[in-house]
């Protein structure tokens, strides 16, 4: 007889892989998102100028004085075309890296530093805050900072193989 947790329901066998897995969605659907983010920007030649409608330059000048730090927008504005390759070519590699768990924290601190810096420059004047998509994206990024890609990930491979060849070394010592 299957043991079962007494205020769920559920199988705890059942109840546990659940949880073991519970980031699991997230990261695939952050890890998704962004490669189509950053691919989107890399082939969108109207996005890749300096001026014209649905380039960078435009849109980056359109949010200037409602942004929470114009002076970021500034920045960004001193090369556009370099800032907007930066950007996909950041979210294009936190989207990969996120996708095969690998360097999974650091993927996802790069992905919520992206969606923090999107919040504060191009949806900081959004009303009410909860339609702007940049926040809900950063917050989005945090649990998988904390907890990583414990498993189906190659963070998880490697802490494996670590984890075995340090068997190995200490049985061939005390052999």
């Amino acid at each position: 007889m299957t043991r079962t947790d007494v205020l769920s329901g559920a199988p705890s066998d059942l109840r546990d892989r659940a949880a073991r897995y519970a980031l699991l969605p997230l990261r695939l659907f952050l890890g998704v998102t962004f490669v189509y983010a950053g691919l989107d920007k890399l082939t969108d030649s109207a996005f890749l100028s300096a001026s014209g409608a649905g380039s960078i330059g435009d849109m980056m000048r359109g949010v200037r004085d409602t942004s929470a730090i114009p002076a970021l927008v500034d920045l960004a504005l001193k090369a556009p075309v370099g800032f907007a390759v930066v950007l996909a070519a950041g979210e294009l590699l936190v989207g990969l890296a996120t996708l095969a768990g690998l360097l999974t924290r650091l993927a996802a601190a790069g992905g919520a530093l992206i969606a923090l810096s999107l919040w504060l420059t191009v949806s900081w004047a959004v009303t009410p805050y909860y339609y702007g998509n940049d926040l809900v994206y950063l917050v989005a990024w945090l649990p998988l900072v904390l907890a990583g890609a414990p498993y189906l990930s190659l963070d998880a491979l490697a802490r494996r193989s670590e984890g075995s060849s340090s068997r190995w070394r200490l049985s061939r010592r005390t052999a």
